[in-house]
């Protein structure tokens, strides 16, 4: 198996074998809980036209929900510990019209509860509805720190992860999170919105013709960033590598894992080079510092 391994300007290919990742949680893992991202009729913006509903099935196992109007947040914590957990917030992708929300949603959130995480999956809204998905992203960072001590997380760890058009968002408010996206309603937005540390498994849009997209203004305040992408996500690849300049160029710790094959929307679940990506990450993690 090769993969690349872009890091700054370092490039290196390497030869190796993996395990695939199991994606299933720990024995020792709590139940899950569901809360709405947004008081009661107080929700900034707007919704979806239609009812949400979930798409027909492709066959793939994948659960697509769209027109979605009311967002929520899926906690599920991690094994029960003496001190608190460090905790993602998880953004399933979706070209932002559909939500990929279990292989890139609650599959992603037991994987992290394996390695001691609280996982926090992102009903964000859909279809087209991208500045209403940086509010519920915004609001969704605030809610964790509020409830750091009920859901026994550290209120100084909290990353966000997302996939595709969630990698976007999650980009989106890493480089936006000194903007206001909505005028506060409650002590909750008294919270922080930044990201501790951020992961962008193959995120889309994140460039405009050969330059970074311009909603991405990316400067030291940016957290330290994970990129995973793969050279063969032809479409996307290309905006990573400039999201990775900006990145180096404003001096933001970070890494660039790129691997020779793994295509796109894998997930858990990719049987190329990408498929370590799982293990790489949880590296970084432990570099810096948000695993012991």
């Amino acid at each position: 198996m090769q993969f690349l391994i872009l890091t700054g300007t370092v490039l290196c290919l390497l030869s190796c074998s993996f395990p695939a990742v199991a994606a299933a949680p720990p024995e020792a893992a709590l139940a899950s809980v569901t809360l709405p991202v947004w008081p009661a009729g107080k929700m900034p913006g707007i919704g979806a036209a239609a009812a949400e509903k979930e798409m027909p099935s492709k066959g793939d196992g994948v659960v697509r929900l769209t027109n979605v109007s009311e967002p929520t947040l899926t906690v599920y914590p991690a094994p029960k510990s003496s001190r608190p957990a460090p905790v993602m917030v998880i953004c399933p992708g979706g070209g932002y019209t559909i939500l990929a929300i279990n292989k890139e949603g609650s599959e992603i959130a037991q994987w992290l509860n394996t390695l001691g995480i609280t996982g926090v999956v992102l009903k964000y809204r859909v279809p087209g509805n991208r500045d209403g998905a940086l509010q519920d992203v915004q609001r969704a960072v605030r809610l964790v720190r509020a409830h750091h001590k009920e859901w026994n997380v550290d209120a100084a760890k909290v990353g966000v992860i997302g996939f595709s058009a969630g990698g976007h968002l999650s980009a989106r408010l890493s480089t936006n999170n000194e903007t206001v996206a909505y005028a506060p309603l409650d002590t909750v937005d008294t919270q922080s919105c930044r990201p501790d540390f951020t992961v962008l498994v193959y995120p889309a849009y994140l460039n405009k013709d050969e330059h970074l997209a311009p909603e991405l203004p990316v400067s030291a305040h940016t957290p330290p960033t994970l990129i995973i992408h793969s050279s063969d996500d032809k479409t996307f690849v290309s905006g990573s590598r400039i999201y990775d300049a900006a990145l180096q160029a404003s001096h933001v710790p970070h890494e660039f894992q790129l691997f020779v094959t793994g295509g796109h929307g894998y997930g858990l679940q990719c049987q190329k080079d990408a498929r370590v990506w799982p293990l790489r990450c949880r590296e970084w993690l432990t570099k810096i510092k948000v695993l012991p």
